[in-house]
């Protein structure tokens, strides 16, 4: 797999050597003799390293470097990388000698030996004018072969003093000799610049004048405005303002780090502006900005009459130095087996950070091919999964990021799950995963072994430990896990089964039912809870003659294993109320429903599953369990209105159900039901309450008022109808208009009207018209009966018939377009 950027490349290139060779040649002495042990080649140029490189010899000879040993590239910032040659030769003369560029290569002869030079002057100091406490400097280069050295001498000895500097540049074949600050007229002299080599020597002379400011002639150079300190960030143009004066006008030169500055050797880069009409004459304008141009800057302005120097300033430039970071991260991905994906890597930094791509420790981008800032990985056919790790690096820093390429197919079967913790409604289970690829989430099935029905499912379960809630006590449940991702769910893993804690009864034993087998003596019978929630330990009987007190109060009888038993030593003629509960192991379940018994032998029990359902608007049907072995000849049946109506009686023949007809609607009716033996009346039931079905109203909205506003508007107005003929919850109002005369018979009507407003605003009439209007009330089975209508007629335009009122207080607020609508 390849990935990457790929772009051309310069044909610049530095080679550098160790020893004594320069920075820009590589040499070799004689025929065959190497200067160096190995070099190093600027290669940023190359896309590879280059096998050989041409080499100019300072005697001129072209030298052939040939790769003896593998060459290495090695990196710093992202601006440089260098190809090291180790154990290198040169040619002999005569010999051909290949230059390799960019993968080209040129054959070309070894150059004829040069005669060695002795040194030339090709920068000569000139006398100078100062003033006492400036500064001067003599600036002496010169050339030669070999290159000679420059020194600086006073009165043939060499300048030794606090005040006096000498900077050397251009390999000491230039110096400076800088004096600060200048004395009179212990420093006024004659200073010799001396350049020799191994050919000869040869010296050149300047003089030096100090003047005190008292004596400076008319016209001497004045400084009338110097650089001052600037900060510029790299790449940006600086400008270093320089203004002087004097007669004839100065000449302005400019010194760093007290070396001349030379604009000529820029390549346009630097530049002095001379322009005579701007005020920043002789300024120093520095484009494009670099590391370089940092420095101490020193304005000089020179003229016939002397020289003077302006206060140094500082430039900075401001590198900015970002360690690397990613701006696009390189993204995950599932994909199908076979398929193909691409990855994209994005760092920035400053310097640029290179980008490559690793899988485990294997480096997926060739180390000669690493691109700069981006790096796309381009993966075909790929048949597993894996992990890729885009890796960014400068002289900054090195950071990582890591995409995860899933090679989608179904989840493996999770491990069998383990139960860890039981409850009586709850199980807790963890498991294994099973996969070692990501899931996206785990599904549980779960049911109970006792009941049939389809199996309960928990789904988007993010981790491998869960607790099943809502089960019922004491069941046994078969539990499965599977995993699911984005292909589908996986098969099951192996079921586990276990089994929920006990817990007290949820519900009360059933069907309660007691008679008497004497006058004192009573059986009382039940059937199991519904929701034991463990194994019943027994059951607990309560009875009562007076029912008001708290059930703590009440005589109590247990029962270990049995759903019957007899309670004897009962008062005769007395009334008993019984309630039963079932406990476990854990507890007590709750009561039972009372029930009532006489004690009076023969009498039946009280009906059972005594139940009241509402069938109409007039009408409640009633359902029961008979009383078990009894001989039932009547029932008997009272109901009343609410809590406080009369109670009414009825009695008929032997059933399990009655209903009762000619109802109120919409009103709760409280029913009580008893046995009848021929020994006498049994227990009435508890009392079971119901209401009747809601009906529409059977009387209209009260008080209808009509009231013409305007030529085109009527306010119309009304109450409720009266409670008791509501038959319901009130849901809307709807008011019907139609204009007598109209050849359509058939009202408008304006529905929905909200049945806490009683009044609106009829728009849009026609004028000076009658209008015949009614009310409705609306429960939610439908309306109820018109109101008496009201005829009423629109006023004239202009006009308005006094006594038909007008609606008092703040105007109604709209309802909808067109209708005006006030709230009670």
């Amino acid at each position: 797999m390849e990935a990457g950027v790929k772009g051309g490349a310069s044909k610049d290139f530095n080679i550098s050597g160790e020893k004594h060779c320069s920075p820009r040649h590589t040499t070799g002495r004689g025929s065959g003799n190497v200067c160096i042990d190995h070099i190093s080649l600027g290669c940023s140029a190359f896309r590879i390293c280059p096998a050989s490189i041409q080499t100019l010899s300072r005697d001129g000879v072209l030298g052939l470097w040939v790769l003896t040993s593998p060459l290495t590239r090695s990196r710093g910032d992202a601006s440089i990388d260098t190809c090291r040659i180790n154990g290198s030769r040169a040619l002999d003369e005569g010999g051909e000698a290949r230059q390799i560029t960019d993968g080209h290569s040129v054959l070309s002869k070894p150059s004829p030996s040069r005669e060695r030079e002795p040194p030339r002057f090709i920068k000569e100091p000139k006398d100078q004018i100062g003033v006492s406490g400036g500064v001067a400097s003599f600036v002496c280069q010169a050339t030669g072969d070999p290159k000679p050295r420059v020194t600086w001498n006073k009165k043939g000895k060499k300048v030794n003093s606090q005040r006096f500097e000498t900077i050397e540049f251009d390999g000491s074949a230039g110096a400076v000799l800088r004096i600060q600050p200048l004395r009179t007229p212990r420093d006024e002299n004659v200073y010799e610049c001396v350049a020799q080599n191994s050919v000869g020597e040869i010296t050149v002379h300047a003089k030096l004048t100090v003047l005190r400011e008292d004596q400076l002639p008319p016209g001497f150079p004045n400084i009338d405005m110097g650089p001052q300190l600037k900060v510029v960030e790299r790449t940006r143009t600086a400008t270093m303002l320089c203004a002087a004066s004097g007669n004839p006008d100065p000449e302005i030169t400019w010194f760093k780090d007290f070396l001349p500055v030379d604009p000529s050797a820029s390549n346009g880069r630097i530049k002095q502006l001379r322009s005579e009409s701007t005020p920043i004459r002789g300024a120093l304008q520095i484009e494009s900005s670099e590391e370089t141009d940092q420095g101490k800057y020193e304005c000089v302005a020179t003229n016939s009459a002397g020289v003077r120097y302006s206060s140094p300033a500082n430039l900075y430039v401001r590198v900015r130095r970002v360690a690397p970071r990613f701006s696009i991260l390189p993204m995950s991905h599932e994909i199908m087996p076979g398929g193909n994906v691409n990855i994209t890597c994005v760092a920035v930094g400053s310097p640029m950070p290179y980008v490559k791509w690793m899988q485990g420790a294997e480096d997926l981008t060739p180390e000669d091919d690493m691109p700069v800032g981006r790096n796309v990985l381009e993966l075909t056919d790929v048949k597993d999964s894996a992990n890729y790790t885009c890796v960014a690096m400068s002289s900054l820093g090195v950071i990582e990021a890591v995409a995860q390429i899933t090679v989608k197919s179904l989840p493996k079967a999770p491990g069998t799950p383990v139960v860890t913790e039981n409850t009586a409604t709850s199980i807790t289970i963890t498991w294994d995963s099973g996969n070692p690829d990501p899931v996206s989430y785990y599904v549980i099935e779960y049911k109970s072994k006792s009941q049939d029905g389809p199996y309960q499912i928990k789904e988007d379960i993010t981790t491998t430990r869960y607790s099943i809630g809502g089960l019922s006590p004491n069941s046994e449940y078969e539990i499965w896990v599977s995993a699911v991702n984005s292909i589908g769910q996986g098969p099951p893993s192996e079921s586990v089964v276990t089994r929920t804690g006990e817990q007290a009864p949820a519900s009360a034993p059933r069907n309660v039912q007691a008679r008497m087998l004497s006058a004192t003596t009573m059986i009382i019978q039940w059937e199991e809870p519904v929701e034991p929630n463990g194994l019943i330990r027994g059951y607990r009987i309560y009875y009562t003659m007076e029912p008001e007190h708290p059930v703590g109060n009440w005589q109590k009888h247990n029962v270990d294993d049995s759903l019957l038993t007899t309670v004897g030593s009962l008062l005769e003629d007395e009334t008993y109320t019984v309630r039963v509960l079932a406990f476990t192991s854990v507890g007590d379940g709750p009561l039972s429903d009372p029930i009532q018994v006489k004690t009076q032998q023969g009498v039946p029990g009280q009906p059972m599953n005594f139940r009241a359902e509402a069938k109409s608007e007039t009408s409640i049907g009633l359902s029961w369990s008979p009383p078990r072995q009894e001989s039932i000849v009547k029932y008997e049946l009272l109901f009343r209105e609410g809590d406080h109506g009369r109670e009414v009686g009825r009695t008929f023949d032997p059933a399990t159900a009655f209903v009762v007809d000619d109802l109120k609607p919409n009103t709760e009716y409280a029913f009580r039901l008893a046995a009848r033996s021929p020994q006498g009346l049994g227990a009435f039931t508890s009392v079971v309450r119901q209401r009747t079905l809601q009906s529409k109203p059977s009387a209209p909205p009260q008080d209808v008022k009509c009231v013409s506003t305007r030529s085109t508007a009527i306010l119309v107005s009304w109450r409720p109808p009266p409670p008791e003929t509501h038959n319901g919850a009130l849901v809307s109002y709807s008011v019907r208009y139609r204009p007598l005369g109209s050849e359509d018979p058939q009202p408008k009507e304006v529905n929905g009207i909200p049945p806490t407003t009683t009044q609106i605003l009829l728009e849009a009439l026609d004028k000076w018209t009658e209008y015949r209007i009614t009310t409705v009330a609306h429960t939610e089975v439908g309306p109820g009966p018109e109101s008496s209508p009201v005829v009423i007629r629109t006023d004239e335009d202009g006009k308005h018939r006094p006594g038909l009122g007008t609606p008092v207080g703040p105007s109604p607020p709209r309802l909808g377009a067109g209708w005006l609508v006030a709230k009670r």
